[in-house]
């Protein structure tokens, strides 16, 4: 089994777990009407039901507990250390109890409760696309998260000790979940679809069943459901909102129906603006919902209705409340409260009269507010006091509120204080790096701040806002760890203290007019490099100006002709020198000549082109696990290349990581002190996910590991300087997250997975048994038998090896043909494989060795329709009907002068065995081969008529492409 697919195990059973809730834990949390109870009510009730209840930590849990770091159980290769962010858009919620200030949010797909009291974190890891909405029940003992993505997920979690209890899958398959809501009771969920069909459910979720009690589609005018509700003092009666529109719900016997009161403008020839929130009163049947013009509009019953029958509610009044937008309306006790973009918060009573306000915070568009589920004191010493004529004592719960600006605030009410708990990026984090010698690690936003963190005490250390330049792009350490190199997509340049963030000379550098996508120090730190999307590379030099050290600009190349993917540093282990490198999307890999290069210029030394289909995606200096100096490279066509470092040769070529995206990042691990030296491993991100790599890179799956990371995209990765952490930057996700790693679970991967031949022979179709080996066998064995002369009566002297001259024949029986570039590979990865050792180059090749050679060159995915389609873009016209046609002439001409030349004969070869006029081997001119191919040639004649793909394998293809 290969890594992914056991993977993709370990996910099935994860979610196949947290589907089953256990019967026992079940009779736990369910007593009839009562709905859900905390699992120390009624113990004596459930003793008799067995050990296994007794051993359960959901409900032998009685209280808020945060599992310590080093008590954590380490099972995987990477294990998440810690959140750093906050999805700012969504609610944060107090978990507070007397002993605790604990919060609940999300950061990116995962939900995060941090104990600010320990300053701890438990990470409630589930979901596989972002969170796109969380409720808690009243006592706030029962979290649920839900999310917007494919095969979208609603978890229940026990609070108490962060375990999943329930699971949903694919409850709104058209596109997840929009909004959710727990009744007062804790016993019924509502979920509210967020795709093409707005879909409303209504699910008793301590049951066994994956059907919801009730459900009913609304309307697609009344647009998309932002805020669903369930009415504290009847579970029978919801209401939700969009931003125009509010809907009343009624249920009962499984039966589930809404209203759609009219609200506009023109209700009450007001401006209404747009709707906010919705909640129900809590003295009455009467509603409220919140508006962007500072309104309030009060929903009460239309007339007496009889008891028996659902009540149906209308507008009856706006009330203008205040002149800012209101952002939050909810209830605590007997308050109604609201929050609006100004940052202030406001306490009414039933009649909406103003008590009370906190406008002294300086706060950012208040985005929810969240109250302790503990009672305030019945003593009111402390309390301020109101702004009523009777001044009375403002006695109210202690609360949370988050601001649209990523702050996180906790009120003591009785003490009228507030504490800062987080105050994270509000916009896109695209930069992250660590020190090369602290355990510090520096993060950068579009926001202009950048925060120096110390992971191991989770601490910040110190920060900086950034003007008039925001959107920092990335940012590096220098070797030694003084400087800080920061870019912005503005193209300029800052140069700060590593400890200070202050700039010591020029405040800021400006060269480019284009973002900055790449930084690099030299080694001895004497060199800075910077790449951009105008596709140039700028070179910094540190050099002296009296007592004080500055940064001068040295020159600066336009070297590719499409986007740089990586820029790197180097040294020149003949001269001790720097070397600069840098790998673009033109598959070219530039050399630049520092050493000649004058005041205000930059040569180049070398330009090679190292691919021909792939495009590079990025590099890395291989680690000293062999006698050469090799450059690592990955590609969009899942393939890694060793390359020598001084005559840029390929020199090896294997299979890389798969799992949904190629490699678009890597970081060599530094060496550890206490481990064998020839024991190093390899950081890794794809588009989603982050991964580790055993060295020597060899094509065994089993020694790469990888998960999701970050689902919208992950945009950069660092290493810290002990290697054991990886920091990933989800960009427009805002988040950082620290993974710590557990090389040991890796390499029990690998072991697993098999020695010697077996993880290869395992990615043959059939494996060792199949008909593929098997044929691989034969035509080896044959290759034999025509080296010692196939028509000799000699005994035959038996050999396990084969020229290297016949490889290229062997690789074409099985189906594979590869350019003439791709077989000098081959050759020359074999040829030189032992030449650093022994000085003699390897002139033939045993069977094992092919297999490995066959696997790691041949194609990660057949030839996809989609590919054809795009070459005929391309190449071809389009005619009347959208068709795109080429030329026969133009298709003859094409291959016998672009890329990899074909001679006339050999085009004529080809084409009269393809179209079975004449055995292999045969040819005909060139007036026949006119006669043979049409004027036009469309894809479906090249593919089906001329290639022989059936639309059956073309699929194939193209599924298997998807696949990996």
């Amino acid at each position: 089994m290969s890594t992914a697919d056991k993977t993709d195990a370990e996910t099935d059973g994860s979610r196949e777990q947290k589907s089953t809730v256990d019967n026992h834990m079940k009779k736990a949390l369910h007593n009839d009407d009562e709905g859900v109870q905390e699992a120390g009510e009624g113990r004596s009730e459930l003793s008799s039901l067995g050990e296994n209840v007794a051993d359960s930590q959901v409900y032998t849990a009685t209280s808020l507990s945060v599992v310590p770091k080093e008590n954590r159980t380490k099972t995987h290769p990477l294990v998440l250390d810690w959140a750093y962010g906050i999805n700012q858009t969504l609610p944060v919620l107090s978990l507070q109890d007397e002993d605790r200030l604990v919060i609940l949010y999300i950061c990116a797909h995962i939900a995060v409760m941090y104990d600010h009291t320990s300053n701890a974190q438990h990470l409630l890891q589930g979901h596989c696309s972002p969170i796109t909405c969380l409720c808690a029940s009243e006592d706030r003992r029962w979290l649920v998260t839900a999310d917007m993505g494919r095969e979208s997920l609603v978890i229940i979690w026990d609070a108490y000790t962060g375990i999943p209890v329930r699971t949903l899958f694919d409850c709104h398959p058209e596109g997840g979940v929009s909004a959710l809501a727990l009744s007062k009771d804790s016993k019924y969920l509502a979920t509210v679809g967020a795709g093409a069909v707005k879909r409303v459910c209504i699910w008793d979720w301590t049951d066994e069943s994956d059907s919801p009690q009730c459900q009913v589609d609304l309307s697609p005018k009344y647009g998309c459901q932002n805020q669903i509700l369930f009415n504290p003092s009847d579970s029978t009666q919801l209401v939700s909102n969009s931003s125009t529109q509010v809907l009343f719900y009624n249920w009962e016997r499984g039966h589930l129906e809404y209203s759609a009161p009219e609200i506009t403008d023109k209700t009450f020839n007001m401006v209404l603006g747009s709707l906010s929130q919705s909640i129900f009163h809590y003295d009455s049947v009467q509603a409220l919902t919140a508006t962007s013009a500072g309104n309030i509009v009060l929903w009460d019953k239309q007339t007496e209705s009889v008891s028996s029958q659902p009540i149906v509610r209308k507008a009856m009044k706006i009330v203008p409340l205040q002149k800012e937008a209101i952002t939050v309306l909810t209830l605590t006790d007997s308050f109604i409260v609201t929050g609006d973009v100004n940052g202030q918060i406001k306490f009414y009573d039933g009649n909406l009269k103003l008590i009370n306000f906190y406008n002294e915070f300086s706060m950012d568009p208040i985005r929810s507010i969240s109250f302790s589920k503990e009672k305030p004191s019945t003593i009111s010493l402390g309390y301020p006091k109101d702004c009523t004529l009777d001044a009375k004592p403002f006695v109210i719960r202690n609360f949370v509120l988050s601001t649209t600006c990523a702050t996180v605030v906790h009120v003591n009410a009785q003490r009228h204080v507030p504490q800062t708990l987080l105050k994270e990026h509000p916009e896109p984090l695209e930069a992250v790096a660590c020190h090369p010698k602290q355990p510090l690690v520096a993060m950068g936003s579009h926001s202009g701040t950048i925060k120096v963190w110390d992971y191991e005490c989770k601490e910040v250390v110190c920060s900086r806002v950034f003007q008039p330049h925001k959107q920092i792009q990335c940012i590096t350490y220098d070797p030694q760890g003084f400087y800080l190199a920061v870019g912005f997509a503005s193209g300029a340049l800052q140069i700060v203290d590593a400890c200070t963030l202050q700039s010591e000379g020029k405040e800021c550098l400006q060269y480019s007019q284009d973002s900055i996508t790449h930084l690099t120090f030299s080694q001895d730190s004497g060199y800075l490099a910077a790449a951009d999307t105008g596709k140039s590379v700028t070179l910094l030099r540190r050099c002296k100006a009296g007592t004080q050290e500055i940064w001068k600009y040295q020159g600066r190349h336009h070297s590719h002709y499409k986007p740089i993917q990586d820029l790197l540093f180097g040294v020149d282990l003949d001269n001790n020198q720097p070397r600069l490198l840098s790998l673009g999307m033109d598959r070219r890999l530039v050399e630049y000549d520092l050493q000649n290069s004058g005041d205000n210029e930059l040569l180049i030394l070398s330009s090679d082109r190292i691919e021909q289909s792939a495009v590079p995606t990025c590099m890395v200096w291989y680690p000293p696990l062999t006698p050469e100096n090799f450059l690592l490279t990955a590609s969009d066509l899942y393939k890694m290349k060793l390359f020598n470092a001084t005559s840029k040769m390929c020199r090896k070529t294997v299979f890389g990581p798969s799992y949904g995206s190629p490699v678009k990042r890597m970081a060599i691990l530094p060496a550890s002190n206490d481990d064998d030296p020839n024991s190093r491993y390899m950081a890794y991100i794809t588009q989603d996910k982050v991964g580790i790599q055993i060295l020597p890179v060899d094509g065994n799956p089993h020694k790469s590991f990888a998960m999701i990371c970050h689902s919208t995209g992950v945009s950069t990765l660092a290493v810290s300087y002990d290697g054991r952490n990886v920091f990933t930057a989800g960009g427009q996700d805002c988040t950082v997250l620290s993974w710590e790693l557990n090389l040991s679970s890796l390499e029990a991967s690998a072991a697993l997975g098999g020695k010697d031949m077996l993880p290869f022979y395992n990615l043959l179709e059939g494996g060792r048994d199949g008909q593929l080996f098997r044929e691989m066998e034969e035509y080896f064995y044959y290759c034999q038998l025509q080296n010692q002369d196939l028509n000799t009566m000699e005994t035959r002297l038996v050999s396990t090896r084969i020229p290297l001259a016949d490889v290229p024949f062997l690789m074409r029986a099985l189906g594979f043909y590869p350019t003439e570039q791709e077989l000098e590979d081959m050759q020359n990865e074999v040829k030189f494989s032992r030449y650093a050792e022994t000085r003699n180059y390897v002139t033939d090749i045993d069977l094992e060795e092919f297999i490995k050679l066959y696997i790691n060159h041949r194609p990660a995915s057949g030839i996809s329709r989609q590919e054809l389609c795009n070459a005929f873009e391309v190449l071809g016209r389009a005619d009347e009907d959208g068709t795109y046609t080429i030329d026969r002439d133009e298709l003859l001409e094409l291959l016998q002068a672009r890329g990899e030349h074909m001679t006339e004969e050999d085009l004529a070869e080809c084409f009269t065995t393809l179209l079975g006029i004449s055995a292999e081997g045969g040819s005909c001119t060139e007036s026949q081969l006119d006669g043979l191919l049409p004027t036009k040639i469309t894809m479906r004649t090249l593919s089906t008529d001329i290639l022989g793909f059936s639309a059956a394998t073309q699929e194939l293809h193209q599924e298997h492409a998807h696949d990996v």
